[in-house]
């Protein structure tokens, strides 16, 4: 009987830059939706993906941290969007919202060289709030 060893790379038959390995036709790594670009419903560019606040207990994603606004770098706010609100979009590779920009623009946001208390649940109910999400249906 073999024993698990976390220090040996499991033999999967594939190399590490197979896209197999961080994405399937459902799934995709953390790592690879960052930097996803984010549009609109007209095919319009509004920010990327900046990071996500998963649930640590469920594993469910519930905040899609949006990066856009400023002017290379400079400017630029982290704006937190409900995970259902994006739809992935296969024909764009990226997530389409059905936001327009001036929505965005005043709905929750932070800078980048801060971050809000997401502990005690205000913020992330705020946010809910902002874009109509009832509490308990975040999950897809």
């Amino acid at each position: 009987m073999s024993s698990f060893d976390p220090t040996t790379p499991p033999r999967t038959g594939t190399t590490a830059g197979d896209i197999s390995l961080s994405e399937t036709p459902s799934m995709i790594a953390a790592s690879k939706v960052n930097g996803t670009n984010v549009y609109n419903q007209l095919g319009d560019s509004i920010g990327s993906i900046y990071d996500l606040m998963i649930d640590k207990r469920s594993g469910r994603v519930h905040y899609a941290i949006m990066s856009f606004g400023g002017f290379l770098g400079l400017g630029e706010h982290y704006h937190p969007l409900p995970w259902q609100l994006l739809k992935y979009d296969e024909r764009q590779g990226g997530y389409i919202v059905n936001l327009d920009r001036d929505r965005l623009e005043r709905g929750p946001a932070y800078a980048t060289s801060a971050t809000p208390d997401w502990s005690n649940g205000i913020y992330g109910h705020e946010v809910d709030q902002y874009y109509g999400i009832t509490p308990g249906t975040a999950d897809r």
